[in-house]
């Protein structure tokens, strides 16, 4: 394992020296641009193909006027030292022009997994795409590196068939171990941890502003995020709005994971002959198998520091993760 001062040492070095070599270019003589591929805070990715090679990419604009040259650079330098088949690359294409910094990527043609996120897409796909996701992590991890962006809109598609996919944009990637400020957002992709970070309320409900707080980043946040995604692609929505102590969606989650955790310690402790009912499971959990169940009770853990990790998820490939019922569901009516 990478420690944290190697993965950003040589990151950064990386970086001095690709600023010092940056040259500007006409994005226009050089590429023929199709069409956008997507956008968004960072700026936009377009789909173009090299005038002198025919060979497509995506070009990524940033721009300058939001955009500091170090962490353009530090999203490009990390991307074109990847190497996965399941991580997007860099295409070592780096230039600015008067507006933008741009580097070429690989480019997905078929769009990214949000687009085909729907009840439809059935348990083997997903465990196609979930266990390709691990590897990618995996690997990521191995480098020193935690992703902290893992959704459905940073899985891009390889094939129309959702058969092979990359995780890219590695703009909030940073080193293991880093302090960073800690964000709570209103969303189930935010940890349980994040919440320390949301502001208290007052006696009219309004947000009181809090001292920063500061966590240390660690993979369990890619773990959640995978664990939410894995939900969102078995049910086409996610377990709850938010992660947070006064959504009732995720307090039911909690209180399942506490049960199932009391279960354990009275098993460990009393002679348990199996005439006694298992913790009823979180009703947005009822569909589906013991199996699965398990792979989200690892992911899904409210404490980090048990929470599993990535390339846990292998053991819980292969068997049913929704129940007969669900399955026939999603199958929809047979021929007539």
């Amino acid at each position: 394992m990478i420690t944290t001062y190697e993965a950003s040492w040589s990151l950064d070095e990386m970086v001095h020296l690709t600023a010092q070599s940056l040259q500007q270019m006409d994005t226009m003589e050089h590429f023929k641009v199709l069409k956008l591929l997507g956008e968004g805070s960072y700026g936009r990715v377009m789909l173009a193909v090299h005038r002198k090679r025919g060979t497509p990419m995506a070009l990524k604009f940033f721009p300058r006027g939001s955009t500091s040259l170090w962490s353009f650079l530090r999203e490009y330098q990390l991307s074109l030292t990847l190497s996965h088949p399941s991580l997007t690359s860099a295409l070592g294409i780096v230039y600015s022009t008067p507006s933008h910094y741009v580097f070429a990527q690989q480019a997905s043609l078929y769009g990214d997994l949000y687009d085909v996120i729907t009840p439809q897409v059935g348990g083997e796909l997903s465990q196609s795409v979930l266990s390709q996701l691990c590897g990618a992590l995996s690997h990521l991890h191995s480098l020193g590196f935690v992703h902290r962006d893992v959704k459905p809109e940073n899985v891009f598609l390889c094939d129309a068939a959702c058969r092979w996919v990359k995780l890219g944009d590695f703009g909030m990637v940073k080193p293991r171990g880093s302090r960073v400020p800690e964000v709570w957002y209103s969303s189930a992709y935010c940890t349980p941890e994040a919440e320390l970070a949301r502001g208290n309320q007052d006696k009219e409900g309004k947000r009181k502003r809090k001292g920063r707080v500061w966590a240390s980043v660690e993979p369990g946040v890619d773990s959640w995020a995978l664990g939410i995604l894995a939900y969102a692609l078995l049910t086409g929505t996610q377990p709850w709005a938010e992660t947070s102590s006064d959504c009732v969606a995720y307090q039911k989650y909690q209180q399942w994971v506490q049960g199932v955790h009391e279960d354990q310690r009275e098993d460990l402790i009393e002679d348990r002959r199996g005439d006694e009912e298992p913790c009823p499971k979180a009703p947005q959990f009822a569909c589906f198998t013991p199996l699965a169940c398990s792979l989200f009770l690892s992911l899904l853990n409210p404490r980090p520091q048990l929470r599993g990790r990535p390339e846990d998820v292998l053991r819980f490939l292969g068997g049913d993760w929704l129940l007969d019922g669900e399955k026939k569901k999603k199958e929809g009516p047979g021929p007539r």
